[in-house]
């Protein structure tokens, strides 16, 4: 069976179509500056790397010459869109409506568009794909796995808010947490790995890159994560401020008579590491800022390592517990200063790390030394295998 996975982005789409018998990726790209005449798309395949410039002002037609690209005759995967089986699209929130992955109908579109408020950079996005695949691949099963599913299964004393009950029954403000399919698929890759069923397993999963959660996963479940409301909360993020002293927000909003849109916007795209910086949004440029001596860089890392710890150590609270810490993301996988400024930081709880096995980047493989009495991993993610995985489950 072959399973096409998509990630839609407000202006962009990532892609695999991937083979599930072997779990071989045959081909994968990004197509890039949708709704520009400047759109390009770089297709992976067979090793070859294929950048084409092709306007596309809608993702329909993205969408279109993407899969033109897979039965394309000189490098071509399928002879014919027949052979894609079914879509697996990843999808973000899905609030308290949809706590599994789920067959895409009309309803899943409505819950999509019930939930943008709260995720307006994303389910909009996830939207137009899905309607893009409606329009060119009429007929064709999708299935639809959110970021927010996952952690459906965290008590309600860990997703209620200190604040009137009445808002969380009126408008659903709790905390729902993302990242689910990356906290998902390294949990259970860990459990394979260890060759232990996970439901005996306490294990907190460190999902850094551009975005940033932590997850407590306790039997195989999440109890505990991060990221809120929004993808805004809990750690500080590249360009995203996560949790404040909420009058922050209304002071500084005050003082500048800013609205809220305005607000977020700040907090969402000049904040972070890059705020506190001042420098472009690109952590390897802040961490190599850093090691540079420059004291807001510096200053920038200490508290994103500082932050992570301190989630990590908050877990131990929650699973009465840690068996196992996992990396991941692409600050996860490649940052090898990070992954140990963050480990020195839990030392006291009996993680000790090994220099050298840390010294490596983007390979799955123990970084922690044989005595440490915690297993640090580190676990490259695969967010489209595990979206395919389960739609393959689904329309099996």
């Amino acid at each position: 069976m072959k399973i096409l996975v998509l990630n839609c982005g407000s202006s962009s789409l990532k892609y695999q179509l991937i083979n599930m018998e072997t779990e071989e990726v045959m081909a994968s790209g990004k197509y890039e500056r949708i709704g520009e005449s400047e759109a390009f798309i770089t297709h992976k395949v067979n090793g070859q790397k294929i950048e084409i410039k092709n306007p596309a002002y809608n993702h329909s037609e993205a969408i279109d010459f993407t899969l033109k690209q897979l039965t394309n005759p000189d490098y071509k995967v399928i002879d014919s869109l027949d052979e894609i089986n079914a879509i697996g699209h990843r999808l973000v929130h899905g609030g308290e409506k949809i706590s599994e992955s789920v067959v895409i109908d009309d309803n899943v579109v409505n819950v999509l568009k019930e939930y943008t408020d709260l995720a307006p950079l994303h389910n909009p996005a996830c939207i137009l794909g899905i309607e893009a695949c409606m329009e060119v691949m009429p007929g064709k099963t999708m299935v639809g796995v959110f970021d927010t599913a996952f952690h459906q299964t965290m008590p309600k004393d860990k997703f209620v808010y200190p604040i009137p009950y009445e808002y969380y029954k009126k408008y659903g403000v709790r905390k729902y947490g993302f990242h689910g399919t990356s906290h998902m698929f390294v949990s259970q890759r860990l459990a394979e790995i260890e060759n232990k069923p996970i439901e005996d397993m306490k294990i907190v999963t460190c999902h850094l890159g551009q975005g940033s959660s932590i997850c407590a996963i306790q039997g195989g479940k999440s109890i505990d994560t991060s990221m809120g409301l929004t993808p805004l909360g809990g750690l500080p993020m590249v360009t995203r401020s996560g949790d404040l002293d909420p009058s922050v927000i209304t002071y500084i909003m005050k003082k500048e008579d800013l609205v809220p849109s305005q607000m977020e916007d700040i907090l969402n795209k000049k904040s972070g590491l890059s705020g506190m910086s001042d420098l472009e949004p690109d952590f390897r440029v802040i961490e190599n800022k850093s090691n540079e001596n420059d004291e807001s860089a510096k200053l920038a890392v200490e508290n994103f390592n500082y932050s992570i710890a301190s989630y990590i150590a908050k877990y131990a609270v929650a699973m009465n517990g840690i068996d196992y810490i996992v990396f991941t993301g692409g600050i996860g996988e490649n940052q090898i200063n990070i992954r140990k400024g963050i480990c020195e930081k839990v030392a006291f709880m009996g993680v000790n790390l090994d220099v050298d096995a840390n010294n490596m980047r983007g390979e799955e493989k123990v970084i922690s030394k044989p005595d440490s009495k915690i297993k640090v991993y580190v676990i490259p993610t695969n967010e489209e295998l595990m979206i395919a995985k389960e739609t393959l489950r689904l329309v099996k």
